[in-house]
This record gives C-alpha cells, sequence and structure tokens, in this order.
C-alpha cells in the first residue's frame, strides 16, 4: 500500500499535458493562452531572427571568401531540402520548393523543441491539423489548375461505384499526415514525461538525455521528413501531366 501511495505521489509530477497559462475573454468567450501558443510564438520568432540574420551575412558575404559559421550551415541546409525537392518532384520542384523549405524548417524546429525545454507545439493536434488542411488544399488547388475538370471526374474512375471510396482517400490525406506526426511526436513527449516525473532526481540527469536523442532529434527529423516527402508526392500525383 505504501509503494503504491508512493507511485501515486511520483506520477503527480509528470508532465506531459498541455497548460492554460492565462484567459481572457474575447466576444463574451473565454479563450486561454496555453503553452501550445508560447512554443509556437518562441519557435516563429527564432526562425524570423534566423532569417533576417542568415539573409544579412549572405547578402553582405564576400565571394571571393570561404563561407563560414551560420552561412555555412544555412547553405547546407537548403541545399540539401533543394535537391530533396528536386529528386522527389522532378520539373515541379522550383513551383513548391520555397513551401516545402518552410515546412520543413517550422516542423524540424518545433519536434526538437523539447531540447530547450519546451512542449513540442506538434504534439498539439490543433497545430498539426491545420498542417494536413494547407497540404490537402495545395494538392486540391494545383490539381484543379493542372488537370481542370479531369480532377474532378477522375475521382469516379475507374467505375463510378468507387466514388465514395475515392472521397474517403482524398478526405484521409489531411488527417493521415496530421495524426501521424502529432501521434509520433506525443508519445516522444508522453514517454520523456514519464522519465522526467517517474524517475528519481538523482537519475533525470544523465538518462534522458539519451532517450532526448531517439525522441526529440531522431524522431523528430524522421517524422519531418516523412511529413514533407509525403506532401510532395501528393501535390506531384496531381500535377504529373502539367
Amino acid at each position: 500500500m505504501t509503494g503504491y501511495l508512493s507511485g501515486m505521489i511520483l506520477a503527480k509530477d509528470v508532465d506531459f499535458y498541455i497548460k492554460g497559462l492565462f484567459k481572457y475573454k474575447l466576444f463574451g468567450q473565454e479563450l486561454w493562452i496555453t503553452t501550445t501558443h508560447v512554443g509556437l510564438l518562441i519557435v516563429t520568432l527564432v526562425l524570423v531572427i534566423l532569417m533576417i540574420v542568415g539573409h544579412h551575412k549572405i547578402v553582405n558575404a564576400d565571394p571571393t571568401a570561404r563561407p563560414g559559421g551560420l552561412q555555412n550551415i544555412l547553405e547546407m541546409a537548403v541545399s540539401a531540402i533543394d535537391n530533396m525537392v528536386s529528386g522527389i518532384m522532378g520539373k515541379n520542384s522550383k513551383r513548391f520548393r520555397n513551401w516545402i523549405c518552410t515546412v520543413f524548417m517550422f516542423i524540424l524546429v518545433c519536434n526538437i523543441s523539447g531540447l530547450f525545454g519546451l512542449r513540442p507545439p506538434t504534439a498539439d493536434y490543433g497545430v498539426t491539423l491545420p498542417l494536413g488542411i494547407i497540404t490537402f488544399l495545395l494538392i486540391q488547388i494545383n490539381g484543379l489548375r493542372a488537370r481542370k475538370i479531369q480532377h474532378v471526374t477522375n475521382l469516379f474512375k475507374p467505375n463510378p461505384i468507387l466514388f465514395p471510396i475515392n472521397i474517403i482517400g482524398e478526405v484521409a490525406v489531411p488527417l493521415s499526415l496530421s495524426l501521424r506526426l502529432f501521434g509520433n511526436i506525443m508519445s516522444g513527449t508522453i514517454l520523456m514525461g514519464l522519465i522526467y516525473g517517474l524517475l528519481p532526481t538523482a537519475l533525470t540527469v544523465g538518462i534522458p538525455a539519451v532517450i532526448h536523442v531517439y525522441c526529440d532529434i531522431f524522431s523528430g527529423a524522421i517524422q519531418t521528413y516523412v511529413f514533407c516527402m509525403l506532401t510532395m508526392v501528393y501535390i506531384n500525383d496531381k500535377i504529373a501531366d502539367d
């Protein structure tokens, strides 16, 4: 019984939930600023500052000198993402590489923000679902632009009886993208919360660091790549005849 009570006390220290920081009223509705909003604000500020500083360095760089430091890292990152987009989308890569690069960097920084004490914003379905919906809209808009009415009539192929199944397949795209990203990041957040909450304080110094490498860095990078890769595949499939 004593052990059970001790476990209950330790379990109270487990922290992986979204917390409301303060509330306010807007048009008579009670709204909350949560840890997700704070995390998104910090991630956005970090990316904006990084891009401003990087742009300044690249614009004012000496073309005859060897790039170093931040400029070198940014050029390598942009080149790697550009090669990834070109390899998957081919001739259509120029139209979407800026968007894919933006989404890639945003999701990656969100995923690894747990290393710096933040609750990853992508562990909130309210963040991953809009990303999935934006991707869905890009797919449908570019499909209509490329194939016109054929984009709609394709839903009735190869047999009109399959129309409901084709519709479900289209609607499943944003759900699968958002749930996959949310589920993987949330599971890592829960795991790290359990470790920090249930382990003795003396053991939370070294052991969690190893698990952070997988949950935040490895898994975060893999899920970022998967989201962007599937986005490119879905869009490219709709504009293959463009």
